[in-house]
């Protein structure tokens, strides 16, 4: 498939009027409707992901997926670089550093890069569930440049913060970003006071995170500045590099002078335009100002384009990005209706979105392009390729330091990818967010040129051959090679000795594009080496069954399963979503 016939089929809805609607689907519930949720819900197909989803039926495994999943524990981010301070301030390997002081704002960087590989840490242990996918989604959402931040903490204060309301409440969200110290910092609300006003935060609250800037939102620059005088006087307590946890929101906190001022806050009344009725917001002196935040939001939040812009980014993130009039019809008005039914709670949105006839729709398949973090951490789910566990070489330094150390160092080298492919967490380009979710009128198709395919192919190439290499200083060996283990793929599929089955079973993990059954028969080839009977690779899987040991016979299969499965990962197809 040529560059342009690949991008012409991430448009099969183009000339074709869709339908289906929201009413429950009550389709057939097979590998391809399993496997379509997965891929939009999850950051890769694991084994034993479909077989489960298949045991429960369509409804409950969407509501599986919209569960709490507090119950995976994935620790905090730690030191893990190649020497036991590595720049983190006196905080020993495989130890966390969030509530440790540190002596020098030069290690502000590796702390922030842990908080990144915290998360990708995040995506690669993700359970049966959309939490990880929705925190990212809010990431996007209310976007920030960590290195503008420059402090690990409140970077890594700022996910706690979208984790907790990740599958919560839209509107308790806004309110706690606005509070967020790393927001404060990065749109200058801890400058904005009652001399000296700064609009920044102000305008993105309504622009970027609310009302957007839709064809029905038509607030105006003086709504703008009201909303600049209700935010006046925050601020945040304790400085970076000390050794509390975090830093705290304060109301009226001088960041220069070090004291509460309450004057810091405009508590004159604040006059909104007749897009928001013509709403007063009444002004509160002394500590009571930041009371006028709720009223803002209660102002904000009884427009009826906030959930119209929220549920519009929603599909556009989980089903497609053209919205037709005859979309936001059957689909955005009813989903914005929900929304504010169920006072802007995300699951009910997300429940009758995913359990929707229109979510598998054969046009609404196959029509999205993998952004690099569904690239790079699909690759490690859908193979579960083996980061490092071990023991360590240094009798100062206990095993468990080394393991979960050399785990992050391997989650690094992912991360490093998606940094070359313009898609490391909490790096945005902008306060706006990756431009695949945004930009008109290509939308994901920004993801896919030719620097970007390029380093896609290379890291498949690695995996498939030589392996990522990795440093693990502490370990023996010192170095550690990431890499597919072909055989225990197949091993995972449902009949690996018949050759037609284990392909069909690799498509369903690997691909969302359908295939003809040319392109089957040239995969059989691999498996077959030029033959056309298929007790060719069934004979060569019973021999390497019955005796693993058996070089000559393990060379065979793995052999064969690395030219097929290497050229699947190659194709285009391999992108689509």
């Amino acid at each position: 498939m040529n560059r342009r016939s690949f991008l012409q089929s991430l448009r099969p809805r183009d000339g074709q009027a869709i339908q289906s609607g929201l009413s429950p689907y009550t389709g057939t519930w097979d590998n391809t409707q399993i496997a379509h949720l997965l891929r939009r819900t999850t950051f890769g197909i694991r084994a034993g992901d479909i077989a489960q989803l298949q045991s429960l039926g369509m409804s409950a495994a969407v509501d599986l997926l919209l569960t709490n999943p507090n119950a995976t524990t994935i620790g905090t981010p730690i030191n893990y670089y190649l020497d036991s301070d590595g720049g983190f301030g006196g905080v020993a390997l495989g130890n966390t550093w969030h509530d440790a002081a540190i002596t020098y704002e030069n290690y502000e960087p590796t702390r922030i890069n842990s908080v990144r590989v915290w998360l990708m840490r995040r995506m690669w242990a993700q359970e049966l569930t959309v939490f990880d996918k929705m925190a990212f989604f809010w990431h996007n959402h209310f976007a920030l440049e960590a290195n503008e931040i420059y402090s690990a903490k409140r970077n890594y204060r700022y996910c706690l913060t979208l984790n907790q309301y990740a599958l919560g409440n839209f509107k308790q969200l806004v309110r706690a970003i606005t509070l967020d110290p790393a927001m404060l910092d990065y749109l200058n609300g801890r400058y904005n006071n009652a001399n000296a006003p700064d609009e920044n935060y102000a305008r993105e609250l309504q622009e970027l995170f609310t009302v957007g800037k839709g064809p029905d939102s038509h607030y105006t620059e003086a709504d703008v500045q009201a909303t600049a005088r209700v935010l006046t006087g925050y601020g945040y307590l304790n400085n970076p590099f000390d050794s509390n946890p975090f830093d705290e929101f304060s109301f009226g906190w001088s960041n220069y002078y070090g004291w509460t001022d309450y004057n810091l806050h405009d508590a004159g009344n604040k006059q909104f335009s007749a897009f928001y009725n013509n709403t007063v917001v009444q002004g509160i002196s002394g500590a009571g100002g930041i009371n006028e935040l709720d009223a803002l939001l209660n102002m904000i939040f009884a427009q009826q384009e906030v959930a119209k812009f929220i549920c519009r980014k929603i599909y556009r993130f989980f089903v497609y990005y053209d919205i037709t009039p005859q979309i936001e019809t059957d689909i955005i008005t009813p989903l914005a209706n929900i929304f504010r039914n169920n006072n802007y709670e995300i699951i009910p949105v997300l429940s009758a979105l995913l359990k929707s006839e229109h979510f598998y729709d054969s046009l609404n398949q196959a029509c999205q392009i993998k952004n690099p973090l569904d690239f790079t951490m699909g690759l490690c789910r859908q193979f579960a390729i083996p980061f490092w566990t071990g023991v360590s070489t240094n009798l100062f330094i206990q095993d468990w330091q080394v393991s979960v150390a050399n785990r992050d160092q391997c989650i690094e080298a992912f991360r490093q990818h998606c940094e070359q492919t313009a898609m490391s967490p909490l790096d945005p380009p902008s306060v706006s967010g990756w431009t695949a979710y945004y930009q008109e009128p290509l939308f994901y198709e920004l993801l896919v040129n030719a620097d970007t395919y390029a380093k896609h192919m290379e890291l498949v190439h690695l995996l498939c051959n030589a392996g990522v290499l990795v440093s693990t200083p502490y370990s023996n060996p010192s170095s550690f090679l990431l890499k597919i283990n072909f055989i225990a793929f197949a091993q995972s599929l449902s009949n690996p000795s018949n050759p037609n089955i284990l392909i069909d079973d690799a498509l369903i993990r690997l691909y969302a594009y359908p295939v003809a059954q040319a392109f089957k028969d040239y995969l059989k080839s691999f498996l077959l080496s030029g033959q056309t009977a298929d007790y060719y690779w069934t004979n060569a899987w019973a021999d390497y069954t019955a005796n693993p040991n058996n070089v000559t016979y393990k060379t065979i299969v793995e052999s064969r399963l690395r030219s097929m499965i290497a050229y699947m990962l190659s194709q285009a197809e391999y992108l689509l979503a």
